[in-house]
């Protein structure tokens, strides 16, 4: 059943390529590494993603979609499948209002699923040519998730108010290398649990349209369920397809 979840995201990733490559208003990127080894060791690494954007104004719109997945010996050992929309309303040049949520199913977290929604406010602090530039934005909303196993009530359901704090720059190195900063931090307002993510990535262009990718990923999350861990990490080099 895992194989074909992952077949399945597999599926939509490519359909979401295809669809976005016809479609002239939208621009995005498409990302893939593969890792497979066999002999003393049998291990497969697969990262997929795909991310959309389309701006007229005052609108802008974006989707985020990702999936990790893991296999060593036989065994599952990390599955993820992550997705992301967000709207916002650009009222002057600077300033706009966001609505943004999120949907997580990752395997050995704890959680069954996790899903959050956010309103609030947004500011681009510093803008450099098109591909240099600062976001921050921050909001509130309610975040929901479903336990694999129940709480000492008996529930497995856990939600609660959250205040929304995140960040992006993007920085142009050269006229080939492009250093990228994503942060974001929601915080309980109830069981104070705070969830921080961060991706730190360097992109180097290899064609017009094709580019290596380098990145370190960080998830921290200050109170988990039983048997997990607060900080998770990822480190991967992929292939980078961006089309517009």
């Amino acid at each position: 059943m895992r194989l074909v979840h992952t077949a399945v995201a597999g599926v939509l990733l490519a359909m979401s390529f295809c669809v976005c490559a016809q479609t002239g208003n939208w621009e995005g990127e498409t990302e893939l590494g593969v890792l497979v080894t066999s002999g003393n060791t049998r291990q497969t690494n697969v990262k997929g993603h795909v991310a959309l954007k389309h701006d007229d104004a005052p609108w802008r719109n974006s989707a985020d979609l990702r999936v990790i997945y893991t296999e060593a010996e036989g065994r599952t050992t990390a599955e993820k499948y992550r997705g992301e929309l967000k709207t916002d309303y650009k009222y002057t040049d600077k300033k706009y209002w966001f609505m943004h949520e999120t949907y997580a199913n990752e395997r050995f977290s704890g959680y069954d699923f996790e899903a959050s929604a956010t309103l609030g406010l947004g500011y681009r602090f510093w803008q450099s040519g098109k591909r240099s530039g600062l976001d921050v934005s921050a909001g509130g909303g309610y975040r929901f998730g479903k336990l694999e196993s129940a709480q000492v009530n008996g529930s497995r359901n856990e939600h609660e108010a959250i205040v929304r704090l995140a960040g992006i720059l993007d920085f142009e190195l050269s006229e080939s290398a492009v250093f990228r900063q994503k942060v974001s931090s929601e915080m309980g307002l109830e069981k104070e649990d705070v969830v921080t993510e961060s991706e730190t990535s360097l992109l180097t262009n290899i064609t017009d349209s094709l580019s290596m990718k380098l990145s370190y990923y960080v998830k921290y999350r200050s109170d988990p369920p039983a048997g997990s861990e607060t900080t998770n990490t990822e480190t991967a080099l992929t292939v980078l397809y961006v089309f517009l």
